[in-house]
């Protein structure tokens, strides 16, 4: 999970609200699309890893280093 996709979704969030708040539909629609790119951006990380730890795993297997 990286930290840093986190602060953008954090701050997407931040100028959505700030939008709304203001009425500012621009800046709403702005925040609502960087937090969603960077959820995007999260999962996509976590899957990269999950699928690298599989091989991993399976290299593991078949070298008999099953610890």
């Amino acid at each position: 999970m990286s930290t840093e996709e986190k602060l953008n979704q954090a701050k997407g969030v931040i100028k959505e609200g700030a939008g709304k708040l203001t009425g500012d539909k621009e800046t709403e629609k702005e925040g609502a699309a960087e937090k969603v790119v960077s959820k995007v951006k999260e999962v996509a990380e976590d899957t990269k890893d999950a699928v690298e730890g599989a091989i991993e795993g399976v290299k593991n297997k078949i070298k008999g280093d099953d610890k």
